[in-house]
């Protein structure tokens, strides 16, 4: 292993690849020292500390790797970024003139690009004005006014386009994927702060006599739901497919047989992503003085809130939709049997044309409900850790569910370092990563990592 490790840097285009994808981490993490001008740092880690690991703040401080506990000029993280890519997305699908715009190749593609930059930095202008009218009413601001807001808006709204710009240049000259590197590394960033609660844990004594028994539970259950994210992960659902034999000069050409690999979780972490961010909205409203003085939306925005029935519900809701939803931009099974029919391929026992473009959409809808619900398992792990569903909370039938367990209604108060989510946004991260990696060696003529083939495989089928 260690020889295939240093075969990366023994290829001098990969190896550059590597490095220049390493700096961009470093100056990312950099950039999370340097903090915004004019808070109160230590009234602001305080009020961090006293807010839960689940609450609105634990939320939105979760992709950016300690970013806005420490208010830096990277608060905003890759958030605005995430939502404008959201939107337009969706835009693609509702609305005609830009899905022709997007099918118009690279041109199109450089255009809906150019416009997710401009609708990041809006977003991330409007994002900054509420956290200095937010930092401005929690008293954590050493100087408020008028000076301190343009500051802060000039401030955030300059680091979140120069993240995005930090992302886009690892897509185009690094390796793997810049934006959920960059979440990659802030998520792992906050694991020492995480190991370091694990052990004040164990000091304290915090479950009494049954912490250590606790704790070893704990991180059997981490390794359990990395071996199952490895697993499912790699799974694919294999169609078989048939070359017809065709005569090309005095050769006959074709009649082999190969195999269409569908992945079990094709959409990868983007739906938990995804679904996170549109329910990061309500979290940022409740911080309005007009919301929280209002009768009528006070009850819903809490309701809202992250650890409640129903923002689980609609968080296992968002995951399904956009599952489906990224699934239906990137596989197109109309695409895939115009392709076979033009190549003389054809799935044994299903006609060419629409019953093939059935047939595929038909397992694509089955296998995809599957890599939804596997998301939504390591979610439930992930709100189980921190802080529980509060079906007690419920009105009218709330007091039903007090015979449940506490961890279930009040979760184990562990840091989100070791949640599900991150754990499969680190999984998944790191498997992309090293598959591209690996697509380079074997392109190259050097092995990959795998032991057999040289080539990371699915080891399951369904």
């Amino acid at each position: 292993m260690l020889e295939k490790f240093l075969n990366i840097f023994r290829i001098p285009d990969l190896r550059k690849r590597v490095l220049f994808t390493l700096g961009i981490l470093a100056v990312y993490r950099l950039g999370a020292f340097i903090p915004t001008p004019g808070i109160n740092a230590r009234l602001l880690e305080q009020l961090f500390q006293q807010a839960q690991s689940g609450s609105a703040l634990g939320l939105m401080d979760l992709f950016g790797g300690g970013n806005l506990r420490r208010m830096t000029i990277f608060a905003l993280g890759i958030m605005p970024y995430i939502t404008a890519s959201i939107i337009f997305q969706l835009l693609t699908v509702v609305y005609e003139p830009l899905a022709r715009i997007q099918k118009e190749g690279e041109l199109g593609r450089r255009k809906i690009t150019q416009w997710t930059r401009y609708l990041t930095v809006i977003l991330g202008a409007v994002q900054s004005v509420g956290i200095a009218l937010i930092l401005t009413k929690q008293g954590l601001v050493l100087h408020p006014g008028i000076g301190f807001n343009l500051m802060t808006v000039l401030t955030l709204t300059t680091g979140t386009a120069f993240i995005m710009w930090l992302g886009e240049q690892i897509t185009d000259r690094g390796v793997g994927n810049g934006m959920s590197l960059l979440i990659f590394a802030g998520i792992v960033a906050g694991l020492p702060r995480a190991v370091g609660d694990l052990v004040q844990k164990i000091q304290s004594n915090a479950w009494g006599a049954f912490t250590l028994f606790g704790i070893v539970i704990v991180l059997a259950a981490m390794i359990a739901v990395v071996a199952f994210i490895v697993y499912v992960e790699r799974a694919e659902r294999r169609i078989p497919i048939q070359s017809a034999r065709r005569i090309v000069g005095r050769r006959m050409m074709g009649g082999a047989s190969s195999h269409l690999p569908l992945k079990v979780n094709s959409g990868g972490v983007m739906p938990v992503i995804f679904a996170s961010s549109i329910l990061s909205a309500p979290l940022l409203l409740a911080q309005l003085d007009w919301v929280q003085n209002n009768r009528f939306l006070q009850p819903i925005i809490r309701s809202l809130s992250p650890g409640e029935p129903w923002y689980e519900m609609l968080y296992m809701l968002g995951i399904i939709f956009f599952a489906y939803f990224y699934v239906s931009i990137v596989m197109k099974p109309d695409d895939i049997a115009d392709n076979f029919r033009k190549s003389g391929s054809f799935i044994p026992g299903i006609r060419p044309g629409k019953r093939t473009s059935d047939f595929i959409n038909d397992i694509l809808t089955r296998i995809t409900l599957v890599g939804a619900l596997y998301l939504i398992i390591i979610s439930l792990v992930s709100t189980f850790m921190i802080s529980g569903i509060h079906f007690n909370h419920l009105p009218l039938i709330g007091r039903a569910f007090d015979i449940l367990p506490a961890w279930m209604t009040n979760g184990l108060g562990f840091s989100f370092a070791f949640g599900g989510t991150s754990l499969l946004i680190v999984v998944g991260v790191a498997m992309d990563t090293v598959n591209q990696v690996e697509s380079q060696l074997i392109m190259r003529h050097y092995d990959g990592f795998s032991p057999r083939s040289g080539r990371i495989r699915g080891r399951k089928t369904w």
